[in-house]
């Protein structure tokens, strides 16, 4: 297939960033984060829209994107490496990018690009859906702005997992020792861990120790709470959190949950899967103002990870399996 690109801009925010905002230093939290770049596309069927109604939308698409720069500054800003920070008024560069593809069909795709030491899944869902709702309805009165918190070859593969088969997987994993049924995610990781296991043993002939760990939002474990709209990276891979986290000790506790990670990724006899879900969030609501996605994929992202999201119709589950070839 034939890609021509037609034009590449740098978008900068609608407004000056305040002075008091403009250097933004990462948290450690931050740094913790792997160093890629969260992709996603989200895909629009054709709506037999004149040439004139693609131009529109593109400016549309454009300045609705500048303004809600405006509400998330750093990810317009320069990343410095060496002091970890960002200068949220230097706008040469930029943390974050955006793909519009258009195909001879009609039909286009919106692909978006994210520095993941700036943010996590749940403000890129944030920022998206902020950016969505602008593009459709406008930005007719001032928001306020989000608070700052501070393998060498993989092969992927896509599996699908209807609602039924969940219900029926869940219905099996039930018994008198459980207090409460599993929710879809646990099903479906569950069943992915265990055949991944099957895998180990079968390549070492014995049953290896496993473990598995997911990414888990902090924000709603954290007290006092923290607002909604807080981004930055507040998320860890590992621990048990069976009680709420005080803020001032957040920092210590990624730190314990991130170390007992990498001590079980160190050790050659023990098997590490990491699992990640973006289940139940907004992804499939983002209308930009010509109907919402038929379909939402991440894009290739050369890390080992088990990456679950949402099927169209909100039941099911999409899990996107990466390993070591």
């Amino acid at each position: 297939m034939e890609v021509k690109i037609l034009s590449k801009k740098l978008i900068k925010p609608s407004s000056p960033t305040p002075s008091h905002r403009r250097h933004l230093t990462l948290t450690p939290v931050d740094r913790l984060a792997p160093p890629i770049k969260a992709s996603n596309i989200f895909y629009y069927p054709a709506k037999g829209s004149s040439p004139a109604d693609d131009v529109e939308r593109r400016n549309r698409l454009e300045t609705s994107l500048s303004e809600t720069l405006t509400r998330f500054y750093p990810l317009a800003g320069r990343y410095t490496r060496e002091s970890h920070s960002v200068d949220c008024g230097e706008f040469t560069t930029s943390l974050a990018s955006v793909q519009v593809t258009v195909f001879a069909c009609g039909g286009e795709t919106v692909g978006v690009r994210i520095r993941h030491s700036v943010v996590d899944g749940f403000t890129a869902a944030h920022f998206i859906s902020a950016w969505a709702t602008a593009s459709r309805e406008g930005i007719d009165e001032p928001r306020p702005s989000p608070k700052i918190f501070g393998a060498d070859k993989v092969v992927t593969r896509r599996f699908i997992f209807d609602g039924a088969n969940i219900s029926s997987l869940k219905a099996a994993a039930c018994g008198p020792s459980f207090k409460r049924a599993p929710s879809r995610v646990e099903a479906v990781t569950a069943l992915i861990w265990r055949a991944l296991m099957a895998v180990s043993r079968a390549k070492h002939g014995r049953l290896r120790t496993s473990l598995a760990s997911h990414a888990m939002n902090l924000r709603e474990k954290i007290v006092p709470p923290l607002p909604g709209i807080c981004c930055g990276n507040l998320y860890t891979e590992g621990g048990k959190f069976k009680e709420p986290v005080s803020r001032e000790d957040v920092l210590l506790t990624v730190i314990k949950s991130t170390n007992e990670l990498h001590e079980a990724l160190g050790k050659e006899d023990v098997d590490v899967y990491k699992f990640t879900s973006w289940c139940r969030f907004p992804f499939y609501g983002d209308d930009f103002g010509w109907g919402k996605p038929a379909w939402m994929t991440r894009c290739h992202t050369p890390v080992e990870m088990i990456s679950l999201q949402d099927t169209e119709c909100g039941d099911g589950i999409e899990a996107w399996v990466t390993l070591d070839k």
